[in-house]
């Protein structure tokens, strides 16, 4: 019998040190550089910026100062306030909107689903200017196509850019014209990745229509709708190109947005150090909402 305690066990080589290997550093140090150079820094200086103010020329440290401004500051509260409207006018709209049709296009059977596919993603590659000068040309009170048919029918015209409520609903329905293809094709490739054996179970245990979707369907789509419900946040909270050409802002600030407004204050009346502080509590805002919507989803899983 052999004695396992005295059985000598053959040595242990010693590990060789691991070389350092410079070469996959080497191959990223250019875009490590560009992105410190064009991202970090900016991001840094736009930080220290706001902590400052320009006096003669000089910028110096003036502490919590800008954002105090800020606190009381009509304008920009006013911009807050347009919009929060925004959102609550366009984004749940505009994803209920995206779903429904998402998910009668993947019925089995649904005529020319291609066709359609196609028809509601035309508007998200139209350019931004392109599409805020064709709708300021529909809906021009005088001139516009849209009061004109209104106007053929008996209907009294519709100041749908001089009244600062009807400028805010033309402007969700650009939004809305522009989003809604975009987040259905999404949709679509969510429900088309759905397993099928799901279907089928709940088939032959007698589901209906309604029960299948609220415990099949939106639970598969949970991720694609936190995505989709967060990328539309987020575009609402920069919302700007729209708002510029359409109504610049107006009738009396009543569609002026966060980031028209950090525009105004930057790039108009070269208030940099305002524009910096203006610009850190949009992003503060635009994390905090994305963390919100998180934290929903994940208590409704």
């Amino acid at each position: 019998m052999t004695d396992l305690s005295t059985t000598a066990r053959p040595a242990l080589r010693p590990r060789r040190p691991r070389r350092f290997n410079a070469a996959p550093w080497l191959f990223a140090l250019p875009v490590l550089a560009l992105l410190t150079l064009f991202m970090l820094l900016p991001i840094a200086q736009s930080l220290l910026l706001s902590f400052q103010r320009n006096l003669d020329g000089v910028d110096k440290f003036v502490g919590v100062a800008q954002y105090q401004r800020l606190a009381g500051d009509e304008v920009f509260r006013t911009a807050a306030i347009n919009t929060a409207l925004f959102f609550v006018m366009q984004v749940p709209l505009t994803l209920s909107i995206a779903l429904g049709i998402a998910y009668l296009l993947n019925r089995p059977g649904f005529p020319l689903s291609g066709l359609f596919q196609s028809a509601y993603f035309l508007p998200t590659v139209m350019g931004l200017a392109t599409a805020g000068i064709l709708f300021r040309t529909l809906l021009n009170e005088d001139l516009g196509v849209i009061n004109f048919m209104l106007k053929a029918m008996g209907l009294a015209g519709v100041p749908w850019i001089s009244n600062p409520w009807w400028a805010k609903v033309s402007i969700s329905g650009v939004l809305l014209w522009r989003a809604v293809g975009f987040n259905v094709l999404i949709y679509l490739a969510a429900l088309q990745s759905v397993p099928k054996e799901l279907y089928e179970a709940a088939e032959i245990d007698g589901a209906t229509n309604p029960q299948v979707f609220w415990h099949i369907t939106l639970p598969s789509l949970r991720p694609v709708l936190l995505f989709t419900a967060i990328m539309s946040t987020l575009a609402t909270i920069n919302l700007f190109d729209e708002v510029q050409v359409l109504t610049g802002g107006g009738p009396a600030d009543g569609t002026l947005t966060l980031g028209l407004y950090l525009y105004r204050v930057a790039f108009q009346n070269f208030d940099h150090n305002y524009g910096s502080a203006v610009a850190w509590v949009i992003v503060l805002l635009a994390g905090l909402v994305a963390f919100v919507q998180v934290l929903a989803v994940r208590r409704n899983a």
